[in-house]
């Protein structure tokens, strides 16, 4: 029995896109498009969760997610509450699932989940009561599906379709649990070529048994690529010396203009972000005609909106 779905096939929990059926996925796309002009109304809310308490349970720092879960919520007209685990009960020892529990006796009806732990949300999402649902916004190196979400959002919006595309994923793909949400994603859409690109010790062992394509060299992998995903370098969830430097990094992995002309003349370029100007992209690239980068900020919304609705039932803005 799959978790994140409930007996009659809808989405219960939202944990990971591996797995997840093409046409959830695909709902989800078209649920985000209903919610897109929100943003652009003078009252920027729809009722569809008013009297619902979301918390926002956040074990791991984060500024763009967080943020964008949290006006996600308030324009669907939900209860928000901020949980500071920095000086929360956690600090003092108290178990996660009794963290979980005195929230869920405060009548919670969502929980977004950030941890460092891989599994956590998992975890979670198994000790909860039946009408709870559990939202993966990271966990370890294991999976970040809104983030893969808005991502295929975004390729949608400038690409249009999925089944005739090359997309390459560059960079620190062994550390990235936004990385193997994109291959789940972009594979069960039906996108026909998965690139990764980085060096050998940055991409994880076994990678092309996840329908891959593998290069270690930055001008074959982008030849013809029509959306170039980069990413950072995850320094703080590196073990030991795994690259020589970071300008030594970019000279080999860094897109500039220059590598960016060998993929095709209307390729985008996208970044999940925070970005390391000068390590992983140049400035040049990062705020050329070619970046959707801020738009994505901006899709992450609709598409969080989409999957909270859809997981309290209401589909329609």
């Amino acid at each position: 029995m799959n978790l994140q779905l409930t007996e009659d096939g809808r989405l219960r929990h939202l944990l990971t896109l591996d797995g997840l059926p093409r046409a959830i996925i695909t709902q989800i796309l078209d649920t985000a498009e209903s919610f897109m002009d929100v943003g652009e109304r003078e009252v920027k809310k729809v009722p569809l969760l008013r009297g619902k308490s979301i918390f926002n349970l956040f074990f791991e720092p984060s500024t763009r997610t967080r943020t964008t879960f949290e006006i996600a919520a308030k324009r669907l007209s939900a209860d928000v509450v901020n949980l500071n685990i920095a000086t929360s009960s956690q600090t003092k020892g108290e178990a996660i699932l009794d963290t979980v529990d005195n929230l869920a006796a405060m009548h919670a009806d969502m929980f977004i989940v950030r941890h460092a732990q891989s599994g956590a949300a998992h975890f979670i999402a198994r000790h909860v009561a039946p009408h709870i649902s559990v939202v993966n916004a990271g966990d370890g190196r294991h999976a970040h599906p809104t983030q893969g979400l808005l991502d295929m959002f975004t390729i949608r919006r400038y690409k249009g379709a999925f089944h005739n595309l090359t997309v390459a994923i560059v960079g620190d793909v062994l550390h990235s649990r936004v990385a193997r949400s994109q291959i789940h994603a972009l594979t069960t859409l039906g996108v026909p070529e998965v690139r990764v690109i980085g060096p050998k010790t940055l991409l994880p062992t076994g990678v092309e048994q996840m329908g891959v394509k593998v290069f270690h060299d930055m001008d074959a992998g982008l030849a013809g690529c029509d959306v170039v995903i980069m990413l950072r370098l995850q320094n703080e969830r590196m073990k030991g010396a795994l690259l020589p430097s970071a300008q030594e990094y970019f000279k080999f992995f860094g897109l500039t203009p220059e590598k960016l002309a060998l993929a095709k003349p209307g390729a985008i370029v996208m970044h999940p972000g925070p970005m390391n100007r000068g390590v992983e992209i140049a400035s040049e690239v990062a705020d050329g005609p070619q970046s959707v980068i801020l738009p994505q900020v901006t899709y992450g919304i609709a598409v969080r909106m989409a999957v909270m609705a859809l997981l309290a039932g209401g589909t329609t803005a």
